[in-house]
């Protein structure tokens, strides 16, 4: 079984994955950490993203394996800390913007994938990755909720202000990506998280669990 989620930063989906996964004892499959992994790469080799050839070879070098707890492993280190540094977190869509490595990175998800109950999340789960997901979900909130929601999270260096611009910005790049852009699925569940808790959002998605 496969349990999409697709949606914005901010809304919610990895925590409600992870809740969904322990709940009914499946794998999490964390798809933007496999993005910000190799931006991680790219930002400490130095590699100009612009560059887009030269970005895709690097990361074709670069070995990623997911563990069951959900921690990312680069080339041999446990880099799951760090994905969600500012400098990570402010490079990331740039570098998940390159078709060939949002391919890269999708052969890599299916081939995980294959043999494992999962429940996945990010912004094209429910449209490229796993089309034919037995359960598919979309997730929303408005710019301030979710510039709200990671400014008390603490783990940004940034004011509240500039968390929204960033996070305005970011849904801007993702809405008109070349290949993978954000958008929703025709037969995907659309929930709006703003005013919701996390029990309740969850509770919604479990009635669509068979």
């Amino acid at each position: 079984m496969i349990i999409a989620i697709d949606g914005p930063a901010g809304t919610g989906k990895s925590t409600i994955a992870k809740m969904l996964a322990d709940r009914h004892d499946i794998t999490f499959l964390n798809s933007g950490g496999f993005y910000r992994t190799l931006t991680l790469a790219v930002l400490d080799a130095g590699i100009d993203y612009s560059d887009e050839a030269a970005t895709l070879d690097f990361c074709r070098k670069q070995k990623i394996e997911y563990t069951k707890e959900g921690h990312f492993i680069l080339n041999g280190t446990d880099v799951t800390a760090h994905l969600h540094d500012d400098r990570v977190t402010n490079n990331a869509s740039q570098v998940s913007a390159i078709v060939e490595i949002r391919h890269l990175v999708n052969d890599l998800m299916r081939q995980i994938t294959k043999s494992l109950n999962i429940v996945c999340e990010g912004r094209d789960m429910t449209t490229v990755v796993f089309p034919d997901a037995e359960v598919k979900v979309y997730l929303d909130a408005s710019a301030q909720v979710r510039a709200q929601r990671r400014f008390d999270q603490g783990v940004s260096d940034m004011t509240l202000e500039q968390i929204k611009e960033s996070i305005e910005k970011r849904d801007e790049m993702d809405k008109n990506k070349k290949e993978g852009s954000l958008k929703i699925a025709p037969d995907a569940l659309y929930i709006d998280t703003s005013n919701l808790t996390i029990e309740e959002v969850c509770a919604i998605i479990e009635r669509q669990i068979s």
